[in-house]
């Protein structure tokens, strides 16, 4: 037996719970194949399998249950444990650095990745179509127009079937029975035929197979113009199915179209354009204002306002220079600027995100698969109490045959369990897809569902709470002005790419400061820096090498020890033999993180800072911020606070870099990764917030409680409508037409209510 290998294909056409229930029967019982997920919501399917079954076998046996399949780019062998529950039975389907921080670049290989799986394979179009032809596909994508696909022809044909037999039945009354039988063959020919292939497939119960029989069961007691009136109801139901699956589908891949096709490639001092998915890591692009960026990159040069929206939901353009990340499909201000790209189309930003969201569609909530065991047995069920509610009344109290049966029918109809297993996944799959497009990356249904119950959330100071590096917050003068403490200070820092010394340039800069040359500059390890500025010998160090020089007074040292105690880190400037000033430092905290924290706290959420940093620092950090402190610890010390919260009773969240807090990001409930789009911050934690803001973990957890009222919502519209019905079918106000409705109209609803989570909270 070879090794375990994964497969991911495209299905086309998949639009329904029973779509997925039929697919994954018939796959799973293939030979060699070891579990199978079937995602409706994004059209796919994924295959684990022992590499000794035949991939065409299992490609045919999908084609011939009547849909379309491609296999995206390939996979590497997959892991040997057992992976999450995905069977898709009736699916619809810090340690912390200090103020001299380290560069938080990080490179990572993503050859083990499957990042192609978004450039579909073509189709030989006309195998296709032989196959349709051979089939009976009419569950051709939903691409196009609707009255387009083949769906939507089946339908206009059999409604227009319909039209003539009543036209007919006005007409020569005589003749009525056979033309609605005619006009029900229309739409229940390629039903049957699909109830037969997913029969011999090993799904017996499937909504064509309760149609197939409901229509002929009508025929037979003289019933045929409701029979054709159901098939048609049916058709249209499908259709309706087919165009709201599609929207929710659009919704993250129309992610995709944000990305320019074209890129100016800058070469040798020249430009010319080509195609964006043919930029090599390495290159650099030039970006004209006002256009989309067509890769991830680093800014080479130039400084304009970024509109991010697109990508991290941030409604207000971003300022960035040289050195800053920018991703693709964003939009350029008001300047130029040239970028060297740092990631190859399919594994840009957005490609990662679409591919994300696509994985986790598969990944199946509690809640989802609660509601797939229960439909194992529902439908079973369902066709036992129609078959007691046809017999008994006659067998038992002499009631007409003709009526119970009708009765029994009609309850065929309405116990199809489509709109109850669509309820879960439809409204995971939107929200989702929605977060995504918000910055909001929640790898499953699992996840999803979790964020709603957490009760308290740990965070991480540096590069989570704050920025990530040092902002100049005081300039203090001693001899001085502060113009030529930071025009010294900016002179010997010059050229650096220490932390601090960033810190002091951007503020010389945003001061508009014309920097002099240094001359004959020397690093002091660990006490400063030396150089000759304009002729004076200019030192910039600690408090202490600067005291060892010149002697600091009560005065000047009770003004550095303040600083420090407010958590700042001070650098101390010597000209000559003059005490000029000092620069104070420290990483502050982002500006939406106080209003992020009180949104937690107001819904009753518990928030700690756990951070590997000096106690001074974080406890003037978290005085700031007003949030409870636990300082100086080590990884291993944050998982264990972690697994104390939770043995207190509290469903814990990590927030987190997604680096350097992995212990205590796996121990918690949820663990979620702070970043800006790396590899790192997207595949390492259950969720990542790309934008980085602190007021998205609490709009994770609204995302997740916003959801699963759906979810409840989606599982009343879809129990009740089927409660009702029985009740009126069973009393006889209502028959086979209205319990179609009941069906494919609950469905629709369901879907319907779902894709209102795509909308943006009020």
């Amino acid at each position: 037996m070879g090794e375990t290998v994964e497969k991911r294909y495209r299905v086309e056409g998949m639009d329904c719970a029973s779509c997925a229930a039929k697919i994954d029967t018939a796959v799973r019982r293939m030979p060699g194949v070891e579990d199978v997920s079937v995602s409706v919501t994004s059209g796919t399917m994924t295959v684990r399998h022992d590499g000794s079954g035949d991939l065409a076998a299992i490609e045919k046996k999908v084609t011939g249950l009547g849909y379309a399949v491609s296999q995206l780019a390939g996979r590497q062998p997959a892991a040997p444990h057992a992976t999450e529950d995905t069977h898709t039975c009736c699916s619809h389907d810090d340690h912390e650095h200090d103020h001299h921080g380290h560069s938080h670049q990080h490179e990572h290989d993503h050859g083990d990745h499957d990042h192609g799986s978004h450039a579909h394979h073509d189709h030989d179009d006309a195998k296709a179509d032989a196959l349709e032809g051979l089939h009976g596909h009419d569950h051709a994508p939903m691409t196009g127009p609707w009255w387009q696909s083949r769906k939507g022809r089946l339908t206009i044909l059999s409604g227009a079937a319909l039209v003539i037999a009543y036209a007919v039945a006005h007409l020569l009354p005589a003749i009525a029975p056979y033309a609605f039988i005619a006009a029900m063959l229309m739409g229940l020919i390629p039903i049957a035929r699909r109830a037969v292939m997913a029969a011999l497939s090993g799904t017996p119960f499937s909504i064509e197979m309760l149609m197939t029989i409901a229509a002929v069961g009508a025929v037979i007691i003289n019933a045929s113009e409701e029979a054709a009136t159901v098939v048609f109801l049916f058709l249209v139901g499908e259709l309706l199915e087919g165009v709201a699956a599609g929207k929710a589908r659009q919704s993250i891949q129309s992610l995709t179209t944000l990305v320019p096709k074209n890129a100016l490639l800058e070469e040798n001092g020249k430009t010319r354009e080509v195609l964006a998915e043919t930029l090599a890591v390495g290159a650099t692009i030039l970006v004209r204002p006002g256009d989309r960026i067509s890769a991830d990159g680093t800014i080479l040069s130039g400084e304009s306002a970024i509109d991010e929206a697109p990508v991290t939901g941030e409604s207000t353009p971003v300022r960035k220079g040289e050195g800053d990340t920018v991703f693709a499909g964003t939009v350029n201000g008001d300047a130029a600027l040239r970028v060297k790209v740092t990631a190859a189309a399919a594994d840009n930003t957005i490609a990662r995100v679409v591919r994300l969201v696509e994985e986790a569609q598969e990944s199946k909530a509690p809640t989802e698969r609660f509601i797939d065991r229960f439909s194992r047995y529902y439908t079973p069920a369902v066709v036992v109490v129609a078959a007691l509610v046809a017999v008994l009344p006659p067998l038992v109290a002499q009631g007409a045959w003709d009526e119970w049966i009708y009765k029994g029918l009609a309850i065929l109809l309405i116990g199809c369990p489509c709109a109850l297993v669509i309820s879960t996944p439809a409204a995971i799959a939107a929200s989702l897809s929605s977060g995504a497009r918000r910055g909001l990356l929640l790898k499953g249904g699992a996840v999803l569902e979790m964020l709603g119950k957490v009760t308290a959330v740990a965070l991480d100071k540096t590069g989570t709470l704050t920025e990530g590096k040092p902002k100049v917050t005081d300039v203090i003068t001693f001899g001085s002005s502060e113009t030529d403490v930071l025009t010294y200070a900016a002179a010997l820092e010059t050229g650096s790419s220490h932390p601090l010394a960033l810190a002091i340039l951007a503020r010389a800069t945003e001061d508009g400061i014309n920097i002099p040359a240094a001359s004959d500059a020397r690093a002091l390890g660990g006490r400063g820096v030396t150089a000759s500025v304009e002729g004076a010998s200019v030192f910039l160090g600690s408090p202490t090498a600067a005291g060892e020089r010149i002697p600091l007074s009560e005065d000047q040292t009770a003004r550095i020890s303040a600083l420090n105690d407010d958590g700042k880190t001070v650098s101390v400037l010597i000209i000559g033999d003059t005490l000029a000033g000092a620069i104070a430092m420290r990483d502050e905290p982002r500006d939406d993180a106080k209003a992020g924290l009180k949104a937690l706290t107001d819904n009753g959420v518990r928030i700690v800072m756990l951070t590997g940093d000096n106690s001074r620092t974080a406890r003037a950090i978290g005085e700031k911020l007003g949030i409870e402190v636990r300082a100086e610890l080590m990884p291993e010390d944050k998982q264990r606070i972690v697994g104390e919260l939770q043995r207190s009773g509290l469903t814990v969240a990590k927030v987190g870099d997604g680096i350097n807090d992995a212990p205590a990001l796996a121990a918690a409930d949820v663990g979620i990764a702070m970043g800006g789009g790396t590899d790192v911050a997207l595949e390492t934690a259950d969720a990542a917030i790309l934008h980085g803001r602190v007021s998205d973990v609490a709009a994770m957890i609204a995302l997740s409680k916003r959801t699963m009222r759906n979810i409840a919502q989606n599982i009343t519209i879809a129990l009740g409508l089927k409660a009702v019905f029985l009740v009126t079918t069973i009393v006889g106000i209502t028959g086979l037409w209205p319990a179609i409705l009941a069906d494919t109209g609950a469905t629709v609803l369901v879907t319907i209510n779902a894709l209102r989570l795509l909308r943006p909270a009020s």
